[in-house]
């Protein structure tokens, strides 16, 4: 198991074992191993000695999901710049929103890079094109 630990890290997984064995008071670890009575308190609660992860569960937007929808349809529909779109959105839908946080909301909903959705885009009108000529074919040997 490889484990990285940050510059400030004052606990090992090897130290987190000791505090969870161990019958010691609290204070006398912090003392032994240098930290706070609180983080062997955190350690002797949890169940294995890895750290969390420190990404939030719930990333904070101001745009709620039905303003979601709304924007990720104005960019399929509208193929505008992030910027463009942000000044549509603050217009009419939140004044409170950010670029960054619309920026999250439309890479989350696959219509973050303007180059892929012209792309994709294009794809479709020429598979339309495509199944239109070879219709109008069609109906040119049938009839």
């Amino acid at each position: 198991m490889l484990i990285h630990l940050h510059k400030q890290a004052t606990t090992t997984p090897k130290v987190r074992i000791a505090i969870q064995a161990s019958d010691e008071p609290a204070p006398r670890l912090a003392e032994r191993f240098g930290i706070t009575e609180q983080t062997v308190y955190k350690w002797r609660k949890r169940d294995s000695v890895e750290d969390r992860s420190h990404t939030p569960h719930r990333l904070q937007t101001t745009l709620t999901p039905a303003q979601e929808a709304v924007a990720v349809a104005l960019r399929q529909t509208l193929l505008v710049s992030l910027d463009d779109l942000l000044a549509v959105v603050r217009a009419f839908l939140n004044p409170n929103a950010s670029r960054s946080g619309l920026d999250r909301c439309l890479r989350r909903h696959g219509v973050g890079n303007l180059r892929n959705l012209l792309d994709l885009i294009g794809l479709r009108l020429d598979l339309c094109r495509h199944q239109l000529t070879d219709s109008a074919q069609l109906s040119g040997v049938i009839g």
